[in-house]
Parts: C-alpha cells; sequence; structure tokens
C-alpha cells in the first residue's frame, strides 16, 4: 500500500482525474505529478488531444467519485479554462466541484466548502501553479462546524 505524506502524517489516497482535449497535458502532467508522491491516480480519460466533449468525461469522474466505483473520493477534472467541466460536474448529485485559479481558492474550497472535486484550466494555469493548487487542495482539510451547516444547505438544493 502506498502512502502520501501530509504534514507528520501518513495516509493512503487515491484520486480520479479527467480532461477534455484542452486539459490533456496538464491532466497527464498532474497525473505523474501526483504518482510520484505515492498517490494512486484512475485515470478516466481523455487518452490524446483529439477532440471530446467535456461534459462526458465530467460525468464518468463524478459517478466514480459517488459511487465509490475505484475508491477514490476526490477528483480533478481540467479542460481548457476549466470553467466548463467545473458547471458540468456541478450537474452531478453529490459533488461539489470548484474552479480554482489560485493556492488560496482551493485552500477554502477544502477547508469551508468541502469540495470533492479540483477543476482547473490547462490554457490559465501554469504547470508550477497547477501543482501548488492541487497540493493545497489535497492537503487541506475540512474544517466542518459551521461550515457543515452550509455544506448541508448547499447539499439540500439538489432535492
Amino acid at each position: 500500500m502506498v502512502l502520501y505524506q501530509q504534514a507528520r502524517k501518513e495516509f493512503y489516497m487515491k484520486i480520479a482525474i479527467a480532461c477534455d482535449h484542452g486539459g490533456y497535458h496538464l491532466k497527464e502532467h498532474i497525473k505523474k505529478y501526483l504518482t510520484e508522491k505515492g498517490i494512486e491516480i484512475v485515470d478516466h480519460g481523455t487518452y490524446s488531444e483529439d477532440s471530446v466533449d467535456y461534459p462526458d468525461f465530467a460525468e464518468k469522474l463524478c459517478h466514480d467519485i459517488t459511487s465509490g466505483e475505484s475508491g477514490a473520493e476526490r477528483g480533478i477534472l481540467i479542460c481548457g479554462t476549466g470553467i466548463g467541466i467545473s458547471i458540468a460536474a456541478n450537474k452531478c448529485k453529490g459533488i461539489r466541484a470548484a474552479l480554482c485559479a489560485d493556492v488560496f481558492s482551493a485552500k477554502m474550497s477544502r477547508e469551508h466548502n468541502n469540495a470533492n472535486v479540483l477543476c482547473m484550466g490547462e490554457r490559465t494555469t501554469g504547470v508550477g501553479l497547477a501543482e501548488m493548487i492541487t497540493d493545497t487542495w489535497l492537503e487541506t482539510e475540512f474544517a466542518g462546524g459551521r461550515h457543515q451547516r452550509r455544506v448541508d444547505k448547499i447539499m439540500a438544493l439538489e432535492k
């Protein structure tokens, strides 16, 4: 079993990842980056730069997260800007997808909103920043407390 070390804590982590053609290169980079850190990756595609529709890949990843099919509890989605794929992901029941283009937003999306899907844009986010966003998003724990009440209200909107 591979363990991911976070601030003197070790735990097993499995992350689902997917993209459209506009996010293919950043997905491949983040996949390699996380694998080198010992994180198991479930890759839901796409597997080339050939044009595809981002809602199809958002749906695959989100179904995996909500069904527990692969054991991944969180996911990362990437398209050209991150906008389309985040909108598509948030249409899926049980998903709280956050489009993050900076480290602070990544931290708050986890700490306050318990986001279970991180969305990024390949055409808007460089690889170094994407690595920092990803690390922050994976390392930040949900604060709970008053934030749980708010997350519950968000989830109630699905009914």
